[in-house]
């Protein structure tokens, strides 16, 4: 070989060389240019799940508040209501009790003071007998009402007015205001 193709082949072979060393350097741009973008991209990707994650964490923990919160009203209603049916229970029970005509004899005389001429008073069958001498006393014809078994209805004259005082309906009528007590008491 010549002097001038060593030549000639020097300076192609540092031509190449530098070629080379130039692609091999834009070759490592481009890949440290596709790390950090993949880098960046999964990073926000990264984030967005982790924002995903805590979102859906913070959906769970409300919706299961919510169930709880549910569950509890749930079971107080339930409490109460087991509350008001022993209520119920017990005064169905006490015209059996000895202070029974005692009972029945006030809420006679409730009635009739909300009447301002009573003509009669009506209860049950069973209560006539404890209410014979407020009757005589008081010039009042005495009625048997079955349905009234825990309570009296005083009857204005000609029957044109009527005030019943009944324990079940006492006990509706104050339900709400007792369930509001006994729900403070219970639960504070």
């Amino acid at each position: 070989m010549s002097k001038l193709e060593a030549i000639l082949s020097q300076e192609v072979e540092a031509e190449i060389q530098a070629i080379l060393s130039e692609a091999r350097a834009k070759a490592e741009g481009l890949k440290a240019e596709a790390e950090a973008r993949a880098k960046a991209l999964l990073e926000g990707k990264k984030r967005a799940l982790e924002a995903a994650f805590q979102a859906a964490l913070r959906r769970s923990e409300s919706a299961g508040e919510l169930l709880l919160s549910t569950a509890r009203a749930q079971a107080k209603g339930e409490v109460l209501s087991e509350l008001k049916a022993k209520a119920l229970e017990a005064l169905k029970a006490l015209p059996h009790k000895p202070e029974w005509p005692e009972v029945v004899r006030k809420l006679a005389l409730e009635a009739l003071s909300a009447l301002g001429e009573p003509e009669a008073l009506a209860t049950h069958p069973e209560n006539l007998p404890h209410l014979e001498a407020l009757a005589q006393e008081r010039g009042l014809k005495l009625l048997p009402d079955p349905a009234l078994r825990l309570g009296v209805r005083a009857v204005g004259q000609g029957g044109k007015t009527q005030v019943e005082n009944a324990l079940e309906s006492r006990l509706e009528r104050a339900w709400d205001a007792l369930s509001s007590k006994v729900a403070q008491a219970l639960w504070g």
